[in-house]
């Protein structure tokens, strides 16, 4: 049956996951907080894919959060870490019992921040937290994306967790069995690989971003970033081992997001880039590779290891290289974990909520 879908966002991301929306008979409608994202298909203009997913639709436009609410009983969260506290306050006050949320991919805690929002209106509806984005792409222009790939497995978890069935029913019937279910938030939050790949890929490359080169970035993982991608996940797996959880391995990631076949990091995205699906690079300093993925990424992960007592040395040097380099506190820049006060809990707070949503009482609580 078709669903009428909210997406919150108008970049690579929202225009491909509406296009795979589209593609499955479904009824996407895209909000742009800024409104200059979806200008264009505001106008009329039929949003074009390109690449893994090619189609042409008219979504629906939304002006406000409030519309986005009110005309969807699905919402999709699909824009860079650093814009999404601002949207989940823009959503928080109209969303009701009868919604489900689906943020993509999950950010830095965003699931919990938003659980307590709504908790304070006396209001639990499923949110439903990916650790990856159901599509990778590049927005070409105001109307047009090309899609790089649509991933085979996407991992999930749902807050709270006794609607977990009910959210991994939605998610298949919305984009087709292709969900990995995961144990709470945690794990999701360490499943997803982009900030410890895209902080190797841009320290490897950053003079072609500062400088706009147009250039491969599966070619561009050589041997000795292929190497670093690998010890970055070691630290990963190894803060999942000691908080009991399983997560993907980033040759299982590579594999399963890009259909190339096992073999060393470097190697398997050498093999991408002779398929033509090995992306091309951020042509700019000002990207989500940095200013997303390391404030709201790599500071996460890196907390995440202080608190279980397996500190994640790579990733603590990442964000103050990065941080040197931009001129720039990248680990003050997380809005969501400053007013979530993360410091303020334990480690066995901070796995109660993984699974609830909630790190203290809602402000309407007896």
């Amino acid at each position: 049956m078709s669903k009428k879908v909210g997406l919150a966002g108008a970049g690579a991301i929202a225009f491909g996951t509406a296009a795979v929306l589209h593609e499955a008979g479904h009824d996407p409608m895209l909000w742009s907080p800024s409104g200059a994202g979806t200008a264009d298909l505001a106008k009329g203009a039929p949003l074009t894919a390109t690449g893994a997913v090619e189609t042409s639709l008219t979504p629906r436009i939304a002006d406000t959060a409030a519309t986005l609410a009110r005309e969807n009983d699905v919402l999709i969260i699909a824009l860079p870490g650093y814009g999404h506290k601002t949207v989940l306050d823009a959503l928080a006050p109209h969303i009701e019992p009868h919604h489900q949320v689906i943020i993509s991919s999950h950010a830095s805690l965003g699931a919990v921040y938003l659980m307590q929002l709504l908790a304070d209106r006396g209001i639990s509806v499923p949110i439903t937290a990916w650790g990856t984005t159901i599509c990778t792409g590049r927005r070409q222009s105001g109307a047009e994306v090309k899609v790089n790939t649509v991933r085979s497995k996407v991992d999930l978890c749902t807050v709270p967790g006794d609607r977990s069935d009910e959210a991994l029913a939605l998610c298949k019937e919305l984009f087709g069995d292709r969900f990995q279910p995961r144990d709470g938030l945690l794990a999701i939050s360490l499943s997803n690989l982009n900030p410890q790949n895209h902080m190797g890929i841009a320290l490897g490359n950053i003079t072609r971003m500062e400088r706009g080169e147009n250039w491969s970035q599966g070619q561009n993982v050589t041997p000795t970033v292929g190497r670093l991608l690998e010890d970055l996940d070691l630290e990963r797996l190894e803060i999942a081992k000691a908080l009991g959880l399983e997560v993907k391995t980033i040759f299982e990631h590579f594999h399963l997001s890009f259909h190339v076949p096992v073999a060393s990091i470097s190697e398997m995205n050498q093999q991408m880039h002779a398929q033509g699906n090995g992306g091309t690079g951020p042509a700019t300093a000002d990207s989500r590779y940095v200013t997303e993925d390391v404030p709201y990424g790599l500071v996460l992960t890196a907390a995440l290891g202080r608190l279980t007592g397996h500190p994640a040395p790579l990733h603590e040097a990442g964000i103050r290289i990065f941080s040197a380099m931009y001129g720039r506190d990248f680990e003050a820049e997380n809005e969501i974990l400053k007013a979530l006060d993360l410091d303020s809990y334990s480690l066995d707070d901070l796995k109660r909520a993984a699974k609830t949503g909630l790190l203290r009482q809602p402000e309407n609580a007896a």
